[in-house]
């Protein structure tokens, strides 16, 4: 849930359980809040298609966050080898104790906006060189020098012609206010530290803790054996 260095202190802790109750707090005023155009989150794979035996996953993942980064590659491969029964929804959900993590949040909003087929290179490019983003080092530098860092991040997954449109994104309000619904959606599940799981709308135990290949396995194997199992005694009349 977030393992960017030592130890954390009494601070930390007194921050997580105040962000915590602000999370319960801010659940009881969504009801009056917006609804959003569309259904937060991508799709993985871009385009898969849900249909009325998928089992649905959604995984709430802040960029910055190391414990993501470990659960994405199982996540994937997982998706990946029980398609198209796993329909798979990400979620970012930018941690308020990772100083960067909103505008990696919103870089992911804005290369969807550009290419839906470059989030999720743009996701794992993010893992791969979150180190760089972490709070200690871009302490003494300015919010708009981490923006160019993710800009020219996120030239990568969508290529160097797209830099202005990058550049532009950060200055429009939408994908601001995207990457506030996600944060919202997020908090009116419940969710307090990423990774965070939920499977046919039940969260899994553990919150703020990778998931392996093997752990995915039990918990995807039975969906499907019961799913199966009321297939074969359906009868057509």
């Amino acid at each position: 849930m977030g393992r960017t260095g030592p130890a954390p202190s009494a601070w930390s802790f007194l921050f997580f359980f105040a962000f915590s109750f602000c999370c319960r707090w801010f659940h009881r005023g969504l009801a009056g809040a917006a609804i959003p155009a569309r259904y937060d989150g991508f799709v993985y794979p871009v385009g898969a298609p849900v249909g009325e035996d998928s089992i649905l996953v959604e995984a709430f993942f802040d960029p910055i966050c190391p414990d993501s980064r470990d659960a994405w590659p199982p996540l994937k491969r997982i998706t990946l080898e029980y398609a198209p029964r796993i329909f798979l929804e990400v979620h970012p959900f930018p941690l308020p104790y990772h100083d960067n993590s909103f505008f990696s949040c919103r870089a992911l909003h804005i290369s969807n906006k550009l290419n839906r087929s470059t989030t999720y290179p743009l996701l794992e490019l993010f893992f791969e060189h979150q180190e760089k983003l972490y709070n200690q080092p871009t302490r003494n530098i300015s919010r708009e020098s981490v923006i160019r860092r993710m800009v020219k991040l996120a030239t990568k997954a969508t290529g160097d012609s797209s830099q202005s449109a990058l550049e532009r994104g950060f200055e429009d309000l939408e994908t601001d206010l995207a990457a506030r619904t996600s944060f919202k959606y997020g908090c009116s599940r419940g969710v307090i530290g990423t990774p965070f799981f939920i499977v046919n709308g039940f969260p899994l135990p553990g919150a703020g803790s990778a998931l392996d290949y093997d752990q995915w396995r039990s918990i995807i194997d039975p969906l499907v054996s019961n799913s199966s199992s009321e297939d074969e005694g359906t009868t057509t009349l």
